[in-house]
């Protein structure tokens, strides 16, 4: 590697996200590092960010590379062929990355000695009401069991691709992301498999604006729920006990909503109970009444919508014995 070339590429995949990408560049143009590249591929969008890219790419790094629309693992698999630098580092357009990022990235990897990391994503303080209702509902222990990035979690820690990044010697051998729901988890597995180190850089965060509207995050979520089916057919045995609960609780849920209905309404009680400490906690950790207000429907929506669609994926691939409906995922993951 040459010491002209930078120690990070970073790769964010676009589709039609052009104010997302001027807010991410901004932010990556106030890095107190500075030894990065910045790769942005276009995947077919119909509303180009090319003049975004020219305008603030320089302060940033950056470069633009414009593909055919084939889907988001194909152009960060492009971007790594083009990239230059020893680590690669994958953002999603939607994230505003803090100053200190790379400085906190590199004692972490330093220290641990890591091969592969993953960060932790939070809502900045300028973000909607919606957009920190959805953050606290994806990333609290009574809803995702503080899976994405956390030090307290029910699982233990995979990277996502809105923040997470490896090395080249990794990205020769794994050989790149695969077009499917959980592409992330699917590559971390693979890393995993292959005896690298892996670990969470818990200061290495960003700020991830997500859906920015309930219809939208309910589309993400169910499609998430889905993808664990896929993953469990992948990989025989990575399925646990904290990625069914939300079906669970939809089954449950369901029942006592029967039984309230028809034999006494004192069975809806533990829901209620369950929606009242989800909006204290909503209302310990934002300090925001009408945030906490709206965490309470954005955890339904994460649950419900991942919870049917991880039974919808195994009613169809695992009961019915039909295997991945490409077309589907195809379909739902253009449809975001």
């Amino acid at each position: 590697m040459s010491r002209n070339n930078p120690k990070y590429s970073i790769i964010v995949p676009v589709y039609n996200r052009e104010s997302e990408v001027a807010d991410l560049l901004t932010s990556l143009g106030s890095q107190k590092c500075r030894d990065f590249e910045t790769i942005i591929v276009e995947d077919g969008s119909t509303q180009p960010c090319s003049h975004i890219v020219e305008k603030l790419g320089p302060q940033a790094n950056a470069r633009y590379i414009s593909r055919p629309n084939e889907g988001r693992s194909y152009a960060r698999n492009a971007g790594i062929e083009d990239a230059r630098g020893e680590w690669l580092v994958f953002f999603d357009s939607d994230c505003v990355i803090p100053p200190d990022y790379f400085e906190n990235l590199e004692k972490t990897i330093g220290d641990n000695h890591l091969d592969c990391y993953g960060g932790p994503d939070d809502a900045h303080a300028s973000f909607s009401p919606v957009q920190k209702a959805i953050n606290f509902a994806m990333t609290s222990l009574l809803t995702t069991g503080g899976i994405r990035g956390s030090r307290k979690s029910m699982e233990k820690f995979t990277p996502r691709s809105f923040n997470m990044g490896f090395t080249r010697e990794v990205a020769d051998k794994v050989k790149g992301f695969r077009e499917m729901f959980s592409e992330d988890i699917d590559i971390s597995t693979r890393i995993k498999n292959a005896g690298f180190r892996i670990g969470l850089a818990p200061d290495a965060k960003v700020w991830h604006k997500r859906r920015i509207s309930f219809p939208k995050f309910w589309r993400q979520v169910h499609v998430f729920g889905m993808s664990r089916i896929t993953l469990h057919q992948l990989y025989p045995g990575s399925l646990k006990l904290v990625h069914t609960l939300p079906a669970l609780a939809v089954v449950i849920g369901v029942l006592l909503l029967l039984l309230g209905i028809f034999v006494s309404w004192w069975w809806l009680l533990p829901v209620g109970v369950y929606l009242l400490a989800i909006f204290a906690d909503a209302l310990r950790s934002t300090r925001s009444l009408k945030v906490a207000l709206l965490a309470v429907p954005a955890s339904i929506i994460q649950l419900v919508g991942y919870g049917t669609g991880f039974l919808r994926a195994w009613f169809r691939n695992i009961v019915m014995g039909r295997g991945r409906d490409l077309n589907l995922e195809i379909e739902m993951r253009r449809g975001k």
